[in-house]
């Protein structure tokens, strides 16, 4: 009988088999794939998100079972489940949906919509005509969609009586008449999730009819408004009800007693509400959340002694200021398991006192980022907690002493003291009691010293993190070599020595995680270098770590590693050729960081194709060669290639343009000659986000349907020899936000229709681009950055300039631009970078100048981070490990900060300053400031406002016609390095006030009409000689050659509203002077001829006798005019 069971089990095990392989052969049903293809074009139509749902005749492609996003049955190949949260493009608007679209699905029974803009269904294409076709679909995501009132709703599945599970959170739903309707129908639902929504008190009454309900989810419902009375009605009829979420809804004590009705209730959230009073007698209940009350009082922790069956407390947010918690006996639960504390303030170190014997069950106490008060009591004896298994204290300022009587916990699997500020040396006794400790995390602290040797009693330790610390020694010599349980190790950004062997861990048959960022690298006996390791790593990160040896290979034993995951020697300055063998022995490798290393020799890949490989990045090595031409049958399908700063030559393969799932590709800084960008954008261009070819050697011109690059948000092709004009397709990348064409031979003009509203960084300089700007940029109000200096562009500024409300960078020099400047430039707030040097501007400088801020803008420095691509490596190996998934995913964000620091190019703005031309970037730039509007034909006189321009660091106003007087209000430019006035035509003095500039580097006012004494050379006017003075050849003192009289002193200018005329006479005081004493002198000779006769009679001859001879003088000189004429 047992021999006939037997060979039952084995026949249906082999009709399951077969089943299955003959499902897989012959992939999904043909009805399905269309109808997948239909449900694509229809949801997301530029193919974003679906990317691969494609219609093809390859079989591996065609069959929709091996689609993301989608899975099937492994017997029947029918598609059971459809995943398609977020697949559809914000910029296509709001979605009706076609519900018929779902008809082929016979066996559906998952299927996740949320986050597509779905406002409601098709009239009679809903889901309740085709209900008869969907009779298997359990569970329905329409979360975080656009449903605004009940018709939308009830128009797309009230016929789904089959529904169990249905979420409708994250809508604006406001009514409680839809929902009524589909309590009638849908009899048979068990979860249901409205939290985020608009419902009022009416809610409840039309819940009522959910009699199978268990899960209930009305969280962040504002409008309820925190009705008891409702709540009571609620309990009444759902009898079944397990989970039940009520938080964040203003509910106050008055809800307690009515929460008794739910007799089957086992979890229950009432945070954000303000409750205070005793909790009502709920049995069964065994999860409770009270995070974020407005008052968590005695009462309330002193009643949770009445929930019998409490296994799980979450106490997260809450300010205990006002309780005595180390006095409550809110602890007295026998059942209690695990208790959550976290962010928790006043919070008194010392109520761990008792919990050992309050709480005899408990297994997990998380107290993360809380600020506790109060010191350990010496010795420390309250950790009587015989249970406890996993404590969590991350982010919470600890007292040095903490750890010495750790080794009490001797249950204690789990330990966590990341960033608690410990200091100090580790204590050599008390970690040696964590005999069953498999994870200790002490990362993030200020320990120093080196490792105790009683660590190597834990001899259960899986992980081990003790990173971001001030640890010594060398790892060969420490305890670390006794701990061969270990599966992950991080010893990063300590003092440590590592030998280059690896020959201490050469016992640790477990681990597959090693991490040891920023070490410092040693070479070991010549016998150790050849080791082969029993350990087979999955991921290995000793990236910044420098050599004590001036030349370094690689880690020798990588040679026999096997299993790599994820590799980074990035910053090592290893040399030797390029280790093709890493390649060469990982076949199931994702992600390799080489980059800034000096590995030198061509590029050689293996024969076999790599398909796990996501990230590769290789740049600035000495790597030569071309590009291998099998990149991509080998890397199919890489997300990332980064091969910048080597010595490349040739050509970009063309191949790059079938990879679909290719989305960053960075070649610049190489000798790379040929690139055809329209093959580029066959398939890698849906989807392909970043893209630097710069400085480089690619000529020839851009090409015309660049629109095709739909996905593309940065895009660098500046320092090569592209010529022609700006293809009009580059108005069509709506998302882009980083673009560099600068430094080619570009032509023609800036396409009006240029003006993508997501834009950022724009640089166009050092082309010749022409014409006026017309209506480009006018409409990117995103723009951070607009460098187009360096041109042939004409006309005049425009004034929607001043609609550009976040530029911070405006370059503008060495064009045409003619006119004044205009005054919608101070609409600019966060204008810090001006530059309009060397152009044709002419009128007065506008005196709100003096207007900006100049605060830091961290957005001028700012990459366009692409995060697309999702580093998966280190999860997906927490499956098989085992480890904790906690640490793992905390390695991973780490790994990841570092590794996509670097997915766009830096934007890097080029500005004049202390006279010389310099690139500025990443912080740099953030802070920096200057105004260029040197070498224009700008005149008038210096607006006194310009003096309120406090952080402004250089300002170069040279080679104008400016004239008056330096404003006095200059010395209030106190972070000023560099302010250039020459080449005008100033005059009167220099302000001695200028002197208080501490900071100034650069000063010049040479080539002006300055006259007094130069001011005194003290502070950092002492470092400045004759040339800063030179061409005022009425200015005196040193370090001029010209001295001052003694009298002569540095005159205070007068200010601007008392003068008039510079000039040394007032006018208007000399014409009245001159018409009195002129009136007062004829008056004077008509007295005298008057009264003296004799000299009357002498006047009247003197003038009788000019009259006769101007009179013959006219005659003979007329009759001589006359002569000549006739003849």
């Amino acid at each position: 009988m047992t021999m006939k069971k037997m060979w039952v089990w084995m026949l249906l095990t082999l009709i399951t088999l077969v089943g299955e392989w003959h499902g897989r052969c012959y992939g999904c049903l043909e009805e399905e794939r269309i109808g997948l293809l239909e449900i694509k074009s229809s949801i997301d139509p530029n193919g974003f998100s679906l990317i691969d749902w494609v219609d093809t005749s390859n079989e591996s492609i065609s069959n929709c079972c091996e689609w993301g996003r989608i899975e099937c049955d492994n017997t029947t190949r029918r598609v059971i489940q459809l995943t398609l949260p977020g697949v559809r493009d914000v910029n296509l608007g709001d979605l009706v949906l076609n519900a018929s679209l779902f008809l082929p699905f016979k066996e559906l029974r998952s299927l996740h919509l949320s986050s597509n803009a779905i406002g409601g269904c098709h009239e009679n294409q809903g889901f309740e005509v085709r209900s008869s076709k969907l009779r298997k679909l359990n569970v329905l995501d329409l979360s975080d969609n656009l449903f605004s009132d009940d018709s939308s709703m009830l128009s797309c599945f009230t016929g789904l009586s089959s529904l169990k599970s249905l979420y409708l959170s994250h809508n604006m739903l406001p009514g409680s008449t839809g929902v009524k309707v589909l309590s009638s129908r849908l009899k048979k639902l068990e979860n249901l999730d409205l939290s985020w929504n608009r419902y009022n008190d009416s809610i409840f009454s039309s819940l009522t009819g959910f009699s199978s309900l268990k899960s209930l989810d009305l969280s962040y419902n504002f409008w309820l408004k925190g009705s008891s009375v409702g709540v009571e009605v609620l309990s009444s009829q759902l009898r079944k009800l397990e989970r039940l979420d009520l938080s964040y809804n203003g509910f106050n004590d008055n809800i307690l007693p009515h929460l008794c009705g739910f007799s089957s209730l086992k979890t229950l959230n009432l945070s954000g509400n303000m409750v205070s009073g005793s909790t009502p007698c709920l049995r069964k209940l065994e999860v409770l959340s009270l995070n974020q009350l407005t008052i968590i009082g005695s009462t309330l922790l002193q009643s949770l002694g009445a929930l019998p069956s409490l296994k799980i407390l979450s106490l997260l947010d809450n300010n205990f200021s006002s309780t005595s918690i180390s006095q409550v006996t809110f602890f007295n639960t026998t059942t209690l398991e695990e208790l959550y504390l976290d962010r928790s303030s006043a919070l008194p170190i010392n109520f761990l006192r008792n919990i050992g014997r309050q709480l005899p069950a408990l297994k997990i106490l998380s107290v993360r980022d809380c600020d506790l008060i109060g010191t350990l009591p010496t010795p420390v004896t309250f950790f009587n907690m015989t249970t406890l298994e996993e404590l969590y204290l991350d982010r919470s300022a600890l007292p040095v002493n903490f750890l010495q009587n750790i080794g009490q916990l001797n249950a204690l699997k789990i330990l966590s003291v990341c960033d608690c500020d410990l200091t100090g040396t580790l204590p050599t006794q008390g970690l040696d009691g964590l005999k069953n400790v498999e994870q200790l995390d002490l990362s993030g602290n200020k320990l120093e010293g080196s490792l105790p040797d009683c660590l190597g009693n834990l001899s259960s330790l899986q992980v081990l993190d003790v990173s971001r610390n001030r640890f010594t020694g060398n790892i060969a010599t420490g305890p670390l070599n006794s701990l061969i349980s270990l599966e992950f190790l991080s010893l990063s950004n300590n003092l440590f020595e590592l030998p280059l062997s690896f020959k201490s861990f050469s016992n640790h048959s477990k681990l597959k995680f090693f991490i040891c960022d920023n070490c410092t690298l040693v070479e070991d006996r010549a016998g150790f270098r050849n080791f082969i390791p029993k350990f087979q790593l999955k991921f290995f990160s000793m990236s910044n770590s420098t050599s004590k040896a001036i030349n370094s290979d690689a880690p020798n034993f990588l040679y026999n590693q096997y299993d790599l995951r994820t590799l980074d020697l990035s910053n090592c300055n290893f040399s030797g050729v390029f280790p093709s063998w890493l390649l060469e022995n990982n076949t199931r490798l994702e992600t390799l960081y080489l980059r800034q290393n000096s590995f030198v020799g061509p590029l050689k890949l293996p024969n076999h194709p790599a398909p796990n490989m996501i990230f590769l990045d290789m740049s600035n090595n000495n790597i030569s060669g071309q590009v291998p031409r099998n990149i991509c049958s080998v890397f199919p399908n890489l997300a990332k290639v980064t091969m910048a700063m080597n010595g490349l030559t040739g050509s970009i393969p063309s191949c790059f343009g079938n990879m679909s799932s290719l989305e960053h590709m960075d070649f610049s800084d190489n000798q790379l000659s040929t690139v055809k960008l329209e093959q580029l954008k066959r398939s890698c261009g849906i989807y392909l986000a970043a893209l630097d070819i710069s400085d480089n050697q690619f000529s020839g011109i851009l090409p015309t349907r660049m629109g095709n690059f739909s996905n593309l948000q940065a895009i660098d092709l500046s320092r090569n020899h592209f010529d022609g004009p700006l293809p009009r397709d580059l108005c069509k990348l709506v998302h882009l936000e980083y673009l560099d064409l600068s430094e080619n031979n570009l032509s023609g003009s800036v396409p009006s229709c240029f003006n993508p509203s997501s834009i950022k960084h724009v640089h166009l300089s050092k082309n010749q681009l022409s014409g006026p700007l017309t209506e480009a940029f006018y409409n990117s109000f995103s723009l951070v950055t607009l460098d187009i200096a360096d041109n042939n562009l004409m006309g005049p500024i425009s004034n929607w300039i001043g609609n550009l409300s976040v530029l911070s960078v405006l370059l503008l020099r060495d064009n045409h631009f003619v006119g004044d400047l205009p005054t919608q430039l101070c609409l600019l707030e966060h204008l810090t970078i001006l530059d309009v040097s060397r152009n044709q501007l002419s009128g007065p400088l506008p005196f709100c100048l003096g207007n900006f801020s100049l605060k830091e803008n961290l957005d001028k420095a700012g990459k366009t981070r692409h995060q697309t691509y999702e580093i998966e490596t280190l999860w997906k190996r927490s499956y098989e490990t085992g480890l904790l998934a906690g640490k793992i995913n905390d390695a991973e964000s780490r790994f990841e900060d570092i590794n996509t620091e670097e997915t766009t190019p830096n934007n890097i703005v080029k500005f004049t300053s202390k006279k010389r031309s310099e690139g500025y970037k990443g912080t740099v730039l953030n802070f920096m400031t200057g105004f260029d509007l040197s070498r224009n034909r700008f005149s008038g006189e210096i607006p006194l406002e310009m003096g309120k321009l406090s952080e402004l660091h250089a300002l170069n106003l040279s080679h104008n016609n400016l004239t008056g007087s330096i404003p006095a209000t200059f010395s209030n430019l106190k972070q000023i390095e560099s302010l250039d006035l020459s080449h005008n035509n100033f005059d009167s003095v220099i302000p001695p006030q200028l002197v208080v500039l501490n900071n100034l580097e650069v000063f010049s006012v040479a080539h002006n009409n300055l006259s007094g004494k130069a001011p005194e050379m003290k502070a950092q006017f002492g470092t400045f000689d004759e040339s800063s003075y030179e061409g005022n050849p009425l200015l005196c003192g040193p370090p001029l050659r010209n001295k001052c009289s003694e009298e002569e002193s540095p005159s205070q200018p007068m200010p601007h509203d008392e003068r008039e005329d510079d000039g040394f006479i007032d006018m208007e005081v000399f014409y009245v002077s001159f018409g009195v004493s002129y009136i007062i002198l004829v008056l004077t000779i008509v007295a005298v001829l008057y009264i003296n006769p004799l000299w009357r009679g002498r006047w009247f001859h003197f003038i009788e006798e000019c009259i006769d001879t101007c009179y013959c003088f006219l005659v003979v000189n007329f009759r001589k005019l006359s002569n000549f004429k006739r003849s």
